[in-house]
């Protein structure tokens, strides 16, 4: 019989141990997760392998510490990281998590050298450059988990705003994960219908908004934490889309060097997704003001990837 794929997910939190659960509930793949904190990943794993026989999935979950029982995984999630804590910039963040990623990925490819990298860990856009550089993968085989998620809060918000079904809605956000992002309207429909047929520009702008702050509106909402279920839900839909070699379209952190005059970083672009990672990124003709927007955002991108040292 043929092996299960195997995915890692990399931290045991709140983004990571829900990804396991998505993972596990699909019956994907075996899941491991691997954690520093001792007890916590077998914990969470036992836990949720327990929920095998009732949810009725049968995908293998376990914890550990040990990356050595990473070893020969087809894709590695990786969640770790801090969280920004108050008073701390995001300079504080990037030489934080670089710390923390470097150590990770060195550990990841040495295990698992034909894995694909999925990163989730923040600030996105500097971490997949980090795993990228560490790992010395080839480009396809790095990539980094937002505009999917970027996408689906811009598709809830017009399912909410025109009081229809999220599966109708098609959305499309391009560049940076934050404040940077370029969400385009025009490729954006309900049903088909393009989304400025439906919505004037204004509320259209105003849904674009919330969705560039989709994550600070959640922080402040909890108080204490992060978004957690669809994060780690749009990482999963794309592990899906590689393990089931779907050629999926879906917005991720890919490495442009050519595509859209990038000149060589890890931004958000629409990529076909399959069995080799990003098979593809999909070009698409932007507009003077769209350009401009995206310039902006793989802007910021270089600002930050300049301030991390390796």
């Amino acid at each position: 019989m043929a092996n299960r794929n195997k995915i890692t997910v990399v931290g045991a939190g709140a983004v990571g141990a829900t990804a396991a659960q998505w993972a596990a509930s699909k019956e994907l793949a075996d899941v491991c997760i691997v954690d520093i904190v001792e007890g916590l990943p077998q914990g969470k794993g036992l836990d949720l392998r327990q929920a095998g026989p009732i949810e009725g999935f049968d995908s293998k979950v376990f914890g550990t510490n040990d990356y050595a029982d990473t070893a020969d995984s087809d894709v590695v999630i990786i969640t770790a990281g801090l969280p920004r804590k108050p008073g701390m910039t995001r300079d504080d963040l990037i030489a934080k998590n670089t710390e923390i990623v470097k150590s990770v990925t060195e550990q990841v490819a040495r295990y698992s050298p034909d894995s694909i990298l999925l990163v989730v860990s923040n600030p996105l856009d500097v971490m997949v450059y980090v795993a990228h550089q560490v790992s010395q993968f080839p480009s396809n085989r790095v990539l980094g988990m937002a505009g999917v998620l970027d996408t689906a809060r811009f598709r809830t918000f017009i399912s909410m705003e025109l009081d229809v079904s999220v599966e109708d809605v098609n959305a499309f956000v391009l560049g940076g994960h934050g404040d940077t992002m370029v969400p385009l309207p025009r490729y954006s429909s309900v049903g088909g219908i393009p989304l400025p047929e439906l919505l004037s520009e204004e509320r259209i702008e105003q849904l674009v908004d919330r969705t560039r702050k989709g994550g600070g509106e959640i922080v402040e909402l909890l108080q204490s934490g992060s978004a957690y279920y669809a994060p780690s839900s749009a990482a999963v839909q794309m592990t899906e889309a590689m393990l089931k070699n779907k050629k999926r379209i879906l917005p991720c952190a890919a490495y442009c060097d050519k595509e859209y005059s990038v000149g060589g970083h890890f931004v958000g672009v629409p990529a076909k997704l399959g069995a080799n990672g990003v098979e593809q990124v999909m070009e698409i003709d932007l507009q003077p003001g769209e350009q401009e927007q995206f310039n902006k955002s793989v802007d910021a991108v270089r600002e930050l990837v300049q301030k991390v040292t390796l």
